[in-house]
């Protein structure tokens, strides 16, 4: 179909033709498989803004991608019962209980002890937990640690081997992402301790048998449930006493935040460190949950393993940092960080969680709010899938906020300004000037897009500043997008009409 030409005039450059639909070129792309491909960066619809009905197109073309890259590369070591990481190993073992729910099975990830012994302990401690708890329905798994050491669950490389689990029995043995649980018994549940805050947009619930908690908060655990269970003669390193301090102050969490921190903590009353099973009783407690990654309210503390992204919310690389706290809330258009250690926090943004066609409202701390359109991104959509491999962390649009946020043309339909770029309409509803950051030798190009993300024209500029004169057809949204050698920053502009 032959797209009517939209008539504009650039002082310094020449118009041509448009571009091809950005779902037609994603399709093209990921028809090759992964390895064979150039940079997905270096693609013209990588940050090409997507309609919403794109936005889900892009979505579902990029998981189904993934799944097929995971099936190729990941299929034998889920067969073989064995994960490798940069030199270290995780076996495993799994058995599958009671018929799969329509959503999907649950998944089982249970911790054995052991610690800082013989590997032939830890091997029986191993063996043990896999038959120590029998879900009524689910994946059970069972891994074995790759080290024989104290901290075996809790060092760097579990959080991501875990994750690489995760995502097969999400392919391989059709698991509800939204119904994954962690728990083990003493040092897995030194584990369970640490693991379930810092990992806890990854989980339904927790549950802690034996364990010690070392250094853990637990601050982020405000979206899951956690259940806690301990011998009242388990005295070694204070564990009988430990699990009821922390119910107490997970109680302490929830009377402050009652929608949150559900938790439920146990003292076996005659039992040592074996509890003769009756600390089973919290996988039926456990079952009771199921994660909601787009939760109204985020607690998010770091731990001395960091991570970038945790729920809707994100850090940039040069702030991720241990023990950093935000807190951040949302309902309908509404965005609040409530606070922060950090001096920007990235907010993670798709059509669940708000109306991307309308403008949201930020706010950093009590500051003013701020109105900001998001711009829908492929870009987004790649590299959140990338981040946590999982489906529901694929987010379309982004945006960073921090205490010198400006409005975008929500409140201020003139101005939108981010890193030295500006578009504005000026002297009228028919002019758009443009300003860019300027030194000797750039030159940029610079595209207008319709609602559609379609590039109906497009120029390039050496001057640090412009004139566009057009004569667009419809009111609504319209975007300019700048691309250097390095870089590229797409920004909206309404337009109301004549």
């Amino acid at each position: 179909m032959k797209r009517k030409s939209i008539p504009l005039a650039l002082v310094c450059g020449v118009g041509v033709g448009a571009s091809a639909d950005p779902i037609e070129d994603l399709q093209g792309y990921l028809a090759n498989k992964r390895e064979g491909r150039p940079a997905i960066s270096a693609q013209s619809f990588y940050q090409l803004p997507l309609t919403k009905a794109q936005a889900l197109s892009a979505r579902d073309l990029l998981w189904k991608d993934q799944v097929e890259v995971v099936t190729r590369t990941e299929k034998a070591a889920w067969d073989a019962g064995k994960f490798s990481l940069n030199g270290y190993d995780m076996a495993f073992k799994f058995k599958v209980f009671g018929s799969q729910p329509a959503s999907g099975r649950s998944l089982f990830l249970s911790m054995h002890g052991g610690g800082s012994t013989t590997a032939d302990v830890n091997d029986e401690q191993w063996a043990n937990q896999q038959v120590l708890y029998t879900p009524a329905e689910g994946v059970y798994l069972s891994p074995r640690a790759p080290t024989d050491s104290w901290n075996m669950w809790h060092q760097s490389h579990i959080d991501s081997l875990f994750a690489r689990i995760i995502q097969a029995a999400v392919v391989f043995r059709s698991v509800d992402p939204n119904r994954v649980y962690v728990m083990g018994y003493s040092a897995g549940g030194d584990g369970a301790y640490q693991l379930a805050p810092r990992m806890a947009d990854r989980w339904a619930a927790a549950a802690m048998m034996a364990g010690h908690p070392n250094d853990a908060s637990p601050l982020s655990l405000r979206n899951i449930g956690m259940t806690l269970h301990v011998g009242a003669l388990d005295n070694a390193y204070d564990r009988n006493l430990l699990v009821p301090r922390w119910g107490k102050t997970l109680d302490s969490l929830r009377a402050l935040d009652p929608g949150g921190y559900a938790n439920f903590a146990q003292v076996h009353a005659g039992k040592p460190h074996w509890m003769d099973r009756e600390d089973t009783v919290a996988v039926s407690w456990m079952r009771t949950f199921t994660r909601n990654p787009r939760p109204e309210r985020v607690v998010w503390k770091q731990d001395d393993v960091m991570h970038e992204r945790f729920y809707w919310l994100g850090a940039v690389p040069s702030q991720v940092r241990k023990a950093s706290l935000v807190v951040a809330t949302r309902s309908g258009q509404d965005f609040r960080i409530e606070s922060s250690d950090l001096d920007t926090v990235r907010i993670f943004l798709d059509d669940s969680l708000a109306d991307l066609d309308r403008p949201v409202q930020v706010q950093w701390k009590s500051g003013a709010k701020v109105q900001i359109t998001p711009v829908r991104t492929v870009r987004d959509l790649w590299e959140s899938m990338l981040s946590k491999t999982d489906k529901n962390y694929m987010f379309s649009a982004s945006l960073k906020a921090h205490a010198g946020m400006v409005s975008g043309i929500g409140s201020d339909p003139s101005r939108f300004a981010r890193t030295g770029y500006r578009a504005y309409l000026a002297g009228g509803s028919r002019r758009i000037r443009y300003e860019q950051p300027h030194s000797e030798g750039l030159s940029a190009e610079i595209a207008v897009l319709d609602q559609r993300g379609v590039r109906i024209w497009h120029g390039r500029c050496d001057a640090a500043s412009g004139t566009l004169e057009l004569d667009l057809p419809t009111s609504g949204v319209y975007f300019v997008r700048w691309a250097t050698a390095g870089s590229s920053v797409t920004m909206p502009i309404a337009f109301t009409g004549k």
